[in-house]
């Protein structure tokens, strides 16, 4: 007996064929016949208008299709727009099998069933594939969404513009071309490794994006080799990448038994190297974590040694002092060491070499001298010992106690009251001197006569185009804050508070 076709007859097997689709792309049965009665119902209209609203039925035990027109029941169709009237029914024109509808509901007519033919087996073919295709990726989206931050396995499927898509096996991913690594060559049917950096869902539908230049890709590869990182016993504080180049990761235990470091190197190198081997021989530098900041740069600048480091912590910002055959290990080649060092520990990185700091710091002690000469009216000497004592600023010698003055060796009490009286003359002096050039440069009465700010802190919000009462209250107080770096968020809020109170003055 011949095998029975499937467009003389439409209810034949379409059951089995909907199990063998939905177990061939691995998404739910019911996906596939949904999307069949979609492409049965498409068929439908293109047989009986494409106007009418027809539906497709198929029972999911004997496999039966129906197909039916539907039309809504409506109190008076003549006071709807005529474009609105295609499928819609008075409800007076029921029939007595039809009158217990209400309005809103709908007259459900079955229609004769359909003959598939050629184009009508073929729209329902690309109607189904359509559909499966959307349901497919759907599938994906769900199976990926949830996977963001793991490193994945697949086989290059082709190359497009040099970005790759990627077989994952239950969906497929795109590497961008700038995701790789530098001179990274993947061809079709190359298997590769890559960590899932996004999954979403866009107007092209689920996409998933992959990456190998991404920072927790080294991260996430260290936990696949080091089971102390894996386990939580090694932490992994912060990491900076040139990728396919050069990296840095730090590291930290609490386990004082443990070297981090050394178990992230492995056995005669062996954890490291599998992950340098991956990432196509980018070198990486195991770096031991502190607390301390000043500790913690010393060992991000390694190889290279250091002197002495100089934090200026309002300013994040370090200054770092190696020997002068250091210089260039410490920097790099194209300052690659000193930046990663400097991304590594979130703080900026000056290196300077000895006889630089040197000339430096006379440079400094010159001017500081100077400064001290001329604006406080004293010989050399004193001034010398001012400056090598610690003092930095007039404002500074203004604000010392005579007690401690005259502990200098040289200084007697008449001399420290002398000093402290010029300074603090001086200090009046520049603070009128600054107000008033505040004052021409359009600062308004309120920021002049405030509390809350010293004239220095005037002459830096002026530097920011801070001049006026609103301008101020416009500020939010993290903007603030990043004007002064040192405010903390409960005097900023003070500060915009009062600068608003006019705001709500009646």
């Amino acid at each position: 007996m011949e095998k029975e076709d499937i467009r003389e007859n439409p209810s034949f097997d379409i059951i089995d064929v909907a199990k063998n689709i939905a177990k061939e792309k691995g998404i739910d049965e019911m996906e596939v016949i949904d999307a069949m009665e979609s492409a049965i119902a498409k068929a439908g209209r293109t047989k009986y208008g494409f106007e009418l609203d027809i539906r497709a039925h198929v029972d999911k035990k004997t496999g039966k299709i129906n197909l039916f027109r539907y039309q809504e029941v409506v109190e008076d169709i003549n006071l709807l727009p005529s474009e609105e009237r295609i499928n819609k029914i008075n409800i007076s024109s029921l029939s007595k099998e039809q009158k217990s509808l209400n309005v809103g509901e709908f007259v459900k007519e079955e229609l004769p069933p359909l003959d598939f033919g050629r184009i009508a087996v073929q729209t329902a073919k690309q109607v189904i594939f359509s559909k499966v295709k959307e349901a497919e990726k759907i599938m994906q989206f769900n199976e990926f969404k949830d996977r963001i931050g793991e490193i994945v396995n697949g086989v290059v499927k082709r190359v497009e513009y040099g970005n790759l898509i990627v077989d994952l096996g239950k969906g497929e991913a795109i590497l961008r071309r700038e995701e790789l690594l530098n001179r990274e060559i993947f061809r079709r049917s190359d298997r590769i490794r890559a960590y899932i950096n996004e999954v979403k869902h866009d107007l092209k539908g689920p996409q998933i994006f992959l990456s190998r230049a991404h920072n927790n890709f080294l991260v996430k590869l260290f936990f696949q080799e080091v089971p102390e990182i894996y386990d939580g016993i090694i932490e992994v504080k912060s990491v900076s990448r040139d990728p396919g180049s050069r990296a840095k990761i730090a590291v930290y235990t609490k386990e004082k038994s443990i070297d981090p470091v050394g178990a992230c190197v492995g056995m005669r190198g062996s954890r490291v190297q599998a992950v340098v081997n991956e990432l196509q021989g980018e070198k990486i530098d195991i770096v031991l974590w502190s607390e301390d900041i000043a500790t913690f740069v010393v060992n991000a600048l390694g190889p290279a040694e250091v002197d002495k480091v100089i934090i200026e912590e309002d300013l994040k910002k370090i200054d770092v002092i190696v020997p002068d055959e250091q210089l260039s290990l410490a920097i790099g080649r194209k300052g690659q060491n000193v930046r990663l060092a400097s991304s590594l520990t979130g703080w900026s990185i000056d290196i300077l070499t000895t006889s630089q700091e040197s000339d430096r710091r006379n440079e400094e002690f010159k001017n500081l001298s100077q400064k001290f000469i001329s604006q406080l009216d004293v010989d050399e000497v004193i001034a010398h010992l001012l400056v090598t004592e610690g003092f930095s600023s007039i404002d500074e010698v203004a604000l010392v106690s005579l007690e401690e003055l005259t502990s200098i060796e040289g200084f007697d009490e008449t001399l420290s009251k002398e000093l402290i009286e010029r300074a603090k003359t001086c200090v009046e002096k520049l603070r009128i001197e600054n107000l008033s050039k505040l004052k021409e440069s359009g600062v308004d009465e309120y920021m002049l006569n405030t509390d809350f700010f010293s004239t220095d802190q005037l002459i830096k919000l002026n530097e920011n185009n801070i001049k006026t009462r609103d301008q101020l209250a416009d500020l939010s107080n993290s903007e603030l804050i990043e004007i002064f770096r040192d405010m903390d968020k409960e005097k900023a809020d003070e500060i915009i508070m009062d600068s608003r109170k006019h705001w709500y003055k009646s």
